[in-house]
């Protein structure tokens, strides 16, 4: 049995050395596009900023070791051109001739990746300091760029989490960094809540963010940008981070299913729509763990498990892929950001409208043991069921943690009525005895149950409203709306006839415990109010 692979990173690797352990006799060919396999893209900003400087380190595996270890054959710098079906044939072509050959197989395994989509922008492709990264000889070419012109300042081009990735190293280098962003907030997926967030950090790092701005022309050899916005930005080099695109262009004449933006449908088998081709990777569209609707993820530990798990199936097993849960993770300077499901954004996205929010602000771990701060946790579910759609996460410490039980609690079909029972590991450097995610249940539970309503500023009507704000005397307040009146929450029994009832009352101190028992004292004085998430 002949399994040839085209490309050697994430998924192609794994599939190959996990072929390897299961049939020691099997022919195993692997096609890359570039110089080197199986390596840690994510790496890539840590090695640009010094973080990671042994760059073999991020060489997880050589050409010369798979072969040495695993017997498998490893031909780099060759590029997939076609695929005859019929024949079962890959042309290939050697980048350092141009000549083409052909390669037969018994099964076919696409994982070929995805490439950075470059905008098309006048004068961007001309210019001789605009760069991209996603592999480590487009690393190797910034680092080298960085230190011969001396670079001063960065542009880059988009601001998902992977650009924002991008700033912190730069900004390890001394580097001055502006960000174009043609959208109103930075971090794309994620929801508004987190995002400005995001914008806060990124602003006081020294970060130039602009915002609704489309980068239009390229001028002065990329020394100059101009937006649609007449705003011009001179800079040293450009990155262009404006996301990625799969690589299938080669396989438009192959007769295999190609969406519309260029990924490729596969089965419960990772199987495509012709016998004996199959694909892993970020070329993939398989659905959603949660939704069972249309899915694909360009992250490498998908890739990786589809290509151990692609293997298994050859062998026999069982197995399917049920597919994506859909998790992320970033550090931006000294906050991290993750996900896990959908976004509210992604929600919207794909036309799911029937869900509940609820964002709190608990400390990481005991506010007593020095150092704690806060967590900013949004928790999005279904309105009827209280199934878990997604989650986010923002803060100092314990981020990825949480998001990581989070995700562990969709793949096991546990609702928020489950959250409050979790019974996670607790000691006051770690956690709380009532960790975040009990406390998101709580609060979950509560908007379901309608005892205690919460609203979004968006969502305010514009007739007169009265804002309370809870909090004792020397905290700071919370929030972008200025209360009407500061009633402590130790003070508000004694108080009570201070707030009227001819106006709709929101209580506006950062939402958790503070903000729940105030609303439970005014619901049971026969007020109703309102929290406001922000």
């Amino acid at each position: 049995m002949k399994y040839l692979v085209i490309g050697g990173n994430a998924g192609g690797a794994s599939f190959a050395t996990r072929m390897r352990r299961i049939d020691e006799h099997a022919e195993i060919l692997v096609i890359n596009r570039g110089a080197n396999i199986s390596y840690a893209s994510c790496a890539l900003p840590y090695y640009i900023g010094d973080v990671v400087q042994n760059r073999a380190a991020i060489i997880e595996r050589t050409p010369e070791v798979l072969k040495e270890k695993n017997n498998i054959d490893v031909r780099v710098n060759q590029t997939a051109v076609g695929v005859q079906p019929t024949e079962q044939t890959v042309i290939i072509m050697d980048q350092a001739t141009g000549q083409e050959y052909p390669e037969q197989y018994d099964k076919l395994i696409l994982a070929t990746g995805a490439s950075p989509t470059l905008p098309q922008i006048a004068g961007l492709k001309k210019a001789s300091n605009v760069f991209k990264l996603r592999e480590v000889e487009e690393a190797d070419q910034i680092k080298a760029y960085i230190t011969s012109h001396d670079v001063k300042t960065v542009t880059l081009i988009g601001a998902g989490i992977a650009s924002l990735e991008i700033t912190e190293n730069l900004y390890l280098q001394g580097i001055t960094v502006n960000i174009v962003e043609k959208l109103d907030h930075v971090g794309y997926p994620y929801d508004e809540e987190i995002t400005k967030l995001l914008l806060e950090e990124l602003e006081r790092n020294g970060t130039h963010v602009y915002l609704n701005h489309v980068v239009q022309e390229v001028i002065n050899n990329g020394h100059t940008i101009v937006t649609n916005q007449g705003k011009e930005l001179t800079q040293d080099m450009i990155i262009v981070a404006a996301g990625v695109t799969p690589n299938t262009d080669f396989l438009k004449e192959s007769g295999l299913t190609i969406n519309e933006r260029g990924f490729i449908p596969v089965d419960q088998h990772l199987a495509t729509n012709i016998p004996d081709i199959y694909a892993i990777g970020d070329i993939v569209e398989t659905k959603s763990y949660i939704t069972g609707l249309p899915q694909n993820s360009v992250l490498s530990g998908p890739a990786n498990r589809q290509g151990h798990l692609l293997a298994d199936i050859f062998a026999g097993q069982p197995y399917q892929y049920d597919g994506i849960v859909g998790t992320s993770v970033g550090k931006i300077f000294d906050q991290t950001v993750s996900f896990v499901g959908y976004t509210e954004t992604m929600l919207q996205e794909v036309g799911i409208k029937n869900y509940k929010t609820i964002f709190i602000t608990p400390f990481d771990y005991a506010n007593f043991y020095p150092g704690a701060t806060r967590v900013n946790l949004k928790l999005i579910f279904d309105a009827d069921t209280g199934k878990i759609l997604g989650g986010q996460a923002y803060g100092e410490k314990g981020i990825d943690k949480r998001m990581g039980e989070l995700s562990t609690a969709i793949y096991g079909h546990l609702t928020v009525y489950d959250l409050p029972a979790l019974e996670l590991p607790y000691s006051p450097p770690y956690s709380t005895t009532r960790d975040p995610l009990n406390t998101a249940g709580y609060v979950a539970i509560n908007q379901l149950k309608s005892t205690v309503a919460t609203v979004k500023i968006a969502e305010i009507p514009e007739e007169a409203a009265f804002f309370l704000d809870v909090r004792e005397a020397g905290k700071a307040p919370s929030g972008s709306i200025k209360p009407t009146l500061n009633i402590p929450l130790s003070e508000l029994r004694d108080r009570i006839t201070e707030i009227p009832t001819d106006k709709p009352i929101y209580l506006t101190f950062r939402p958790g415990l503070v903000n729940y028992t105030a609303a439970r004292i005014l619901t049971g004085n026969q007020i109703e109010a309102k929290i406001i998430m922000e």
